[in-house]
């Protein structure tokens, strides 16, 4: 079936543009954005908008966490002919300088979730390491992706408030990836679900300092063997300095007694010379990921799923409510972090998770917690 893009010598597979190359029905497209307050308001944004080709299927949502109250917007529909034009329901991505600038907006009516946001690079996106994971003979996840850390500037809604967006007060990051993880229906557990225990231990933490950004990205085994590791510190494009590998990273995390949830961190790098190079980061406040958002554990909904043509919704969430707050330990969290590194002040997403094993953090057994 010919697409309208196969006019653009553009093709990375021999077929049209109308398909992917692998036919995997976890095949997806996906951005997402973050919204960071330098710490005066206790606010939040994440967004995203995702293109699942194999099946059919367009979804977008806004997420904006304002104290403990989580505001959600969301939608999905048929997917279009139209790959450039990246909308469903209230929500559109405007790709205006590809890597540099884009906008995003989600229409929300009077009341409701609603922004409408530019985003402009501080530094140029970076290639992260290529990302898998395989449970047994199972590959859950194979993508690649790009971070991107810079600024905001615009209008964000919520919950009755709405907050003037600016690059001396916010700090963005946006995540760009496609590949093949987990979405639309699930499918049967099989074999290894019955047999192999889940386990993440997973740190992504982009920072926008003043003079450079870092890109921290680490996932472990239950038994601390590294399967994705990158420390990387980016300069501004006019600085002549290309990207800069930081070493292993090490990341020490303080946990709330009782729980595994962190309350401050370190992370230890270092440059080429071998001079150390660590951030202080302090966390204040947070989004589970699995509450609106979409992601793992989400009961609710989640990437993918067809829910017919022109489906809107509206959510609302307290995260005090004792039903909510059961799923807190089983969520990829994203933090609000103001970090420190030599000297200079940053801000950025601390995004972390830890479920099931993980030996070297004290967590021998599926339910341990920090002493």
């Amino acid at each position: 079936m010919a697409h309208p893009l196969d006019e653009y010598p553009i093709h990375q597979v021999p077929r049209s543009m109308s398909y992917v190359g692998p036919s995997d029905k976890d095949f997806y497209d996906r951005n997402i954005f973050h919204v960071i307050p330098h710490g005066q308001v206790d606010m939040q944004l994440i967004a995203g908008y995702g293109l699942y080709p194999n099946l059919g299927v367009q979804d977008a949502y806004c997420c904006v966490r304002v104290g403990t109250k989580q505001h959600v917007m969301r939608a999905s529909d048929a997917m279009t002919d139209d790959r450039m034009k990246m909308e469903v329901g209230p929500f559109r991505i405007e790709v205006i300088e590809p890597l540099n600038t884009v906008r995003m907006v989600c229409d929300g009516g009077p009341g409701e979730v609603s922004c409408d946001l530019v985003w402009s690079a501080s530094v140029p996106v970076h290639d992260e390491a290529h990302h898998e994971m395989v449970r047994g003979t199972k590959t859950l996840l194979d993508a690649s992706r790009f971070v991107g850390v810079g600024t905001w500037e615009g209008t964000v809604s919520a919950g009755g408030e709405t907050w003037e967006i600016t690059p001396q007060d916010f700090t963005a990051t946006r995540d760009r990836s496609w590949g093949i993880r987990p979405v639309g229906e699930a499918v049967g557990a099989g074999r290894y679900a019955e047999e192999i225990e889940p386990s993440l231990h997973w740190f992504w933490a982009p920072f926008r300092f003043e003079d450079f950004s870092t890109v921290v990205i680490l996932q472990e085994e239950s038994n601390g063997f590294r399967t994705l590791n990158e420390a990387t510190r980016l300069w501004p494009a006019g600085s002549g300095r290309g990207p800069e590998q930081v070493g292993w990273p090490s990341i020490d995390v303080k946990y709330k007694s009782g729980t595994r949830f962190p309350e401050s961190a370190t992370i230890h790098l270092t440059t080429r010379d071998r001079e150390p190079l660590v951030i202080d980061v302090e966390l204040l406040g947070n989004m589970p990921l699995n509450v609106g958002c979409g992601y793992g554990s989400d009961p609710d909904w989640s990437h993918g799923l067809w829910k017919g043509r022109n489906w809107v919704e509206r959510v609302e969430y307290d995260l005090t409510d004792p039903e909510v707050q059961g799923r807190l330990p089983f969520a990829v969290t994203d933090h609000v972090a103001r970090a420190t590194c030599n000297g200079q002040v940053g801000y950025g997403i601390f995004e972390h998770a830890s479920i099931g094993v993980h030996t070297p953090s004290g967590f021998d057994e599926f339910f341990s917690v920090a002493p």
